[in-house]
């Protein structure tokens, strides 16, 4: 049954033990009660009875007009009824529980989810989770790469359309970007769900899946380098490396006679575009042309 039915019946004391134990269940069953608490302290007016009644019926015309009577109960609930309905239309449209954090390319930032956990998101990533019942469900969806800080306490889970990752306060970092996704883990520990695979990993290790195929490795960083403005990879194909030179330069890269296959090792920095093309042309052996239109072209140098 809709809450709207089962609030209805709820004023009008009519609920049957079962939709009443339903209707105690809704999220806004709290609200709906400490409004109604605050009601009750109306008071209706004082109707006063005249003291010459025979006077007064003589006033009265010989047809007499139906009075509906008006029970002071029913009419306190049923205007209760309408302010709690509008209050809560207010509420739950001008605050959605559902919230959701993005970045555009080139732009990091940073949110504090409810409980004090921290989320830094990498560019071109959103996570969204729901507010309300976060006390009972610290759960949030990932798409992109994003550092996480989680605050001691119930589960936490991190859902990607590649995988969940499950922690109870640690910190670890989560990349899920095309056929890639990869977690590392600074701090604690966290568990790792992907398909049939069911991983855990401690601090210093990482985990990574690249086109279904599973690697574990190790790293003795205490954090994720591209919060510091560098990007850095490990024997990745270089269609990951143009990839994320893109989102964090908002530029096209356009590859002429190399092949995205290649796998890469090294990095390159945030802030200085010229500077971080030389750092992955040049290892590959590799040219650039740097267009008006942020427009890149790596070849192959001309010997």
């Amino acid at each position: 049954m809709e809450e709207k039915s089962l609030l209805e019946k709820w004023l009008n004391d009519s609920l049957t033990e079962a939709e009443r134990e339903t209707f105690q269940q809704e999220e806004a069953y709290p609200f709906y009660e400490r409004l109604i608490a605050d009601a009750s302290h109306f008071k209706a007016s004082q109707f006063s009875e005249p003291s010459d009644f025979e006077t007064l019926q003589k006033k009265i015309r010989t047809r007499e007009v139906p009075v509906r009577k008006l029970h002071p109960t029913t009419w306190l609930l049923r205007i209760a009824s309408v302010f709690v309905i509008g209050f809560a239309l207010y509420y739950f449209i001008l605050f959605p529980s559902e919230v959701k954090v993005e970045t555009l390319a080139a732009q990091k930032t940073t949110i504090e989810l409810p409980d004090a956990s921290q989320v830094v998101l990498n560019a071109l990533s959103a996570v969204t989770y729901n507010r309300r019942n976060w006390e009972d469900n610290r759960t949030l969806e990932l798409k992109g790469e994003a550092f996480f800080d989680v605050a001691k306490g119930s589960r936490f889970d991190v859902v990607t359309p590649q995988g969940t990752v499950s922690v109870l306060g640690t910190e670890f970092n989560v990349k899920q970007r095309a056929t890639v996704f990869e977690v590392i883990c600074y701090e604690g520990h966290v568990r790792v769900v992907s398909g049939s695979h069911t991983e855990e990993l401690r601090a210093g290790e990482s985990l990574s899946f690249l086109n279904g195929e599973m690697t574990r490795g190790s790293t003795s960083l205490k954090g994720p380098q591209w919060k510091d403005n560098i990007s850095d990879f490990r024997e990745v194909p270089f269609s990951e490396v143009v990839a994320e030179l893109e989102r964090q330069y908002n530029v096209e890269v356009v590859l002429e006679g190399v092949s995205a296959d290649t796998r890469f090792t090294g990095g390159f920095v945030h802030d200085d575009l010229k500077n971080a093309l030389r750092s992955i042309a040049e290892p590959l052996g590799l040219s650039y042309d740097l267009t008006q239109d942020n427009m890149v072209i790596l070849k192959t140098r001309e010997k």
